[in-house]
C-alpha cells in the first residue's frame, strides 16, 4: 500500500504553522543578543547566554520525538504537540521583552527555546509521516518558504515599528526599547494562529494505516528497515566509563592549567553528563527495563544508518556558522561598520535595527530559493545543491569584514539566504528516506543533536576567541563562520543519498 501524493494546498498547510515556528526564532535570533547586551552583558558574555538554546533542544527535542512515535489521540500524533508549544511559546514571548534582569531574560530564553521545539520537531516528523519519498523534498522546501516569509517580517518588525510607525528605538539605560517589545508581542499572536491553522487544516493517518506505507516503504530501502535489537549493558558501561573519564579529565586540565569559563564548563559537563547517561542505561539494560524511553533512544543513537552519520559532519559545520552569525551579527555590525559601542546610543540602535533587516533579507531571499531549489534538486541532485548553496553562504558571511557601506551588506546575505533555504530542506530530504517509519520523530530528534552540538561547542569557544584571539573584534567570528561553511560544503561529497 502506497502513501499518496498529496496536492500543493495540502502541503501548504501542513507546513503553515512554520511560519509562526519562525516568527519566534527569528525575533529571538535578531534581537536576544541586543536585549542581553542592553541588560548588562558584555560581548564575551553573550554566547554563553545564548546556550540555554541548544542545551534545551538537545534535551527537548529527542524526548518530544519518542513521545510523539508513541503518540495517538483523537487529535492525532504530531498534531498534539504543535499546539502545546505554541500555546507555551507565545506566553513566553509576551514576557521576554519585559525582563527586568539579565537573568531573568536568560531564563525566558530557556523556557522560550524549549516550548518552540516542543512544536517543532514533530513537524519536521509529520513530513515524513505524510508524505511518500517523491514529495518530501518539496514538503521540507514549503517549510523553508514557510521559515523564510515568517523571519521576514518577524526580523524587520523592530525597524519597521520605528520607521514606519514612529514607535521609539530607544529606551532609557537598561531597559528594552518600545520596538522591540512590540514586536515580540505580535510574534506570540502570530506563533499561535499559525499552529493553530495547521492542527485544524491538517489530518493524520491512522496508525493501521502507517504500518502498511511503512511495511511498503522498508521493503525497497534496506536503511528504512526496522531494528528493534538491543545493544547489552556492557557496551554502554564500558563507553559511559570513557565519555564520564573524558569529560571530567578535560575539564580538570582546562580548569588548572589552560584555561575556563562557563561556556568550556557546559562543554565539558556535557560529555561528561553523556557518560553518566549512558552507565544509567546500561545499569537498565541489565536489569531488564528495556522498555525505559531513555534506553530505546541511546540505542536508536548508537544505530543511526549510514547516510544520518554522513550528514551529521555537514551539519556540525553549517550550524556553527549559523550560530556564530546569530551570536555576533549584531555586534560585529554596530562595531566595525557603525562606529558604535554604547548600547544606549542613537547610532548603535541604528545598527542593531538593520541588522533585523539584514536577518529579514536572508530569510526573505532563503523564502524565494526555495521553490527553486526543488527545480535545481530534480535536474541535478539534492547533494550538488546543497554543496553550492553552502559555498555561497560561506562567501556571503566572509565578505563582512571587507564591506564598509551597510546597505552593501544586503547582497552579502543573498548568499547566506541561499545557504539557509538549502540547510532547512536538503540534509532532511535526503535524511528521511534512510529512517526506519516507525523512529521518524525519535530520529529527527537525534538528528537534532547535530544541529546542537556545533551550537555548544560555538557557545563554548567563540566567546574565548572573541576576548582573547580577536580581542573583542566581534567580526572576525563571521570569518570563521564562513571557514566552516566551507567545509560543510566539503563534507557533503561524502553523503551517501540513494533514496
Amino acid at each position: 500500500m502506497k502513501k499518496p501524493a498529496l496536492s500543493f494546498w495540502q502541503i501548504w498547510n501542513m507546513s503553515f504553522g512554520f511560519l509562526g515556528i519562525q516568527f519566534g526564532f527569528a525575533l529571538q535570533n535578531a534581537n536576544v543578543s541586543r536585549i542581553f547586551e542592553t541588560l548588562g552583558a558584555s560581548i564575551d558574555e553573550i554566547p554563553i547566554l545564548w546556550i540555554a538554546a541548544p542545551v534545551t533542544g538537545l534535551i527537548i527535542q529527542p524526548i518530544i520525538g519518542h513521545m510523539s512515535d508513541r503518540t495517538w489521540n483523537r487529535f492525532g500524533r504530531r498534531r498534539p504537540f504543535f499546539l502545546v508549544g505554541a500555546i507555551l511559546a507565545s506566553l513566553a514571548l509576551l514576557i521576554m521583552p519585559n525582563s527586568p534582569a539579565l537573568w531573568v531574560a536568560a531564563g525566558m530564553l530557556w523556557i522560550m527555546d524549549a516550548s518552540i521545539n516542543v512544536s517543532m520537531e514533530p513537524f519536521r516528523a509529520f513530513v515524513g509521516d505524510m508524505l511518500p519519498p517523491n514529495q518530501r523534498t518539496i514538503g521540507f522546501s514549503m517549510q523553508s518558504f514557510f521559515i523564510g516569509t515568517g523571519a521576514i517580517v518577524a526580523s524587520a518588525l523592530p525597524y519597521v515599528m520605528t520607521n514606519w510607525f514612529g514607535i521609539s528605538n530607544t529606551a532609557a539605560h537598561g531597559e528594552i526599547p518600545p520596538s522591540v517589545r512590540f514586536s515580540f508581542y505580535i510574534g506570540g499572536a502570530v506563533f499561535l494562529l499559525a499552529v493553530i491553522w495547521t492542527v485544524v487544516k491538517s489530518k493524520e493517518y491512522s496508525p493501521e494505516e502507517m504500518e502498511q506505507f511503512n511495511k511498503e516503504e522498508s521493503e525497497t530501502n534496506p536503511q528504512a528497515q526496522r531494528n528493534d535489537e538491543l545493544f547489552p549493558h556492557t557496551k554502554f558501561y564500558k563507553n559511559g566509563f570513557i565519555w564520564l573519564t573524558t569529560g571530567v579529565v578535560l575539564f580538570l586540565a582546562f580548569y588548572f592549567f589552560i584555561y575556563m569559563d562557563y561556556g568550556l564548563g557546559v562543554f565539558f559537563g556535557g560529555v561528561a553528563v553523556f557518560g553518566i547517561i549512558q552507565l544509567i542505561v546500561g545499569y537498565l539494560t541489565q536489569s531488564s527495563k528495556k522498555e525505559s524511553g531513555l534506553v530505546i533512544v541511546i540505542n536508536d543513537l548508537y544505530k543511526m544508518p549510514k547516510t544520518m552519520i554522513q550528514l551529521a559532519y555537514v551539519q556540525f559545520f553549517s550550524w556553527f556558522a549559523l550560530f556564530a552569525m546569530w551570536i555576533y551579527t549584531t555586534p560585529a555590525v554596530t562595531r566595525h561598520i557603525y562606529g558604535a559601542t554604547d548600547t544606549s546610543s542613537a547610532l548603535y540602535n541604528q545598527g542593531a535595527d538593520w541588522v533585523g533587516v539584514l536577518m529579514a533579507v536572508y530569510n526573505g531571499f532563503a523564502a524565494v530559493m526555495a521553490f527553486l531549489l526543488i527545480w535545481l534538486a530534480n535536474r541535478t541532485s539534492r547533494k550538488t545543491v546543497h554543496m553550492i548553496s553552502l559555498i555561497c553562504g560561506g562567501i556571503g558571511l566572509a565578505s563582512f569584514y571587507f564591506i564598509k557601506d551597510p546597505k552593501l551588506l544586503l547582497i552579502s546575505e543573498l548568499g547566506i539566504g541561499l545557504a539557509w533555504a538549502s540547510i532547512l530542506a536538503m540534509p532532511y530530504a535526503i535524511l528521511t528516506g534512510s529512517l526506519p517509519k516507525n523512529k521518524l520523530g525519535v530520529y529527527m530528534g537525534i538528528f537534532n543533536f547535530f544541529i546542537v552540538i556545533p551550537q555548544i561547542t560555538a557557545a563554548a569557544i567563540l566567546g574565548f576567541f572573541v576576548k582573547n584571539l580577536f580581542a573583542n573584534h566581534a567580526i572576525y567570528a563571521l570569518i570563521l563562520g564562513g571557514v566552516s561553511m566551507f567545509v560543510a560544503a566539503i563534507m557533503v561529497k561524502f553523503v551517501d543519498d540513494d533514496t
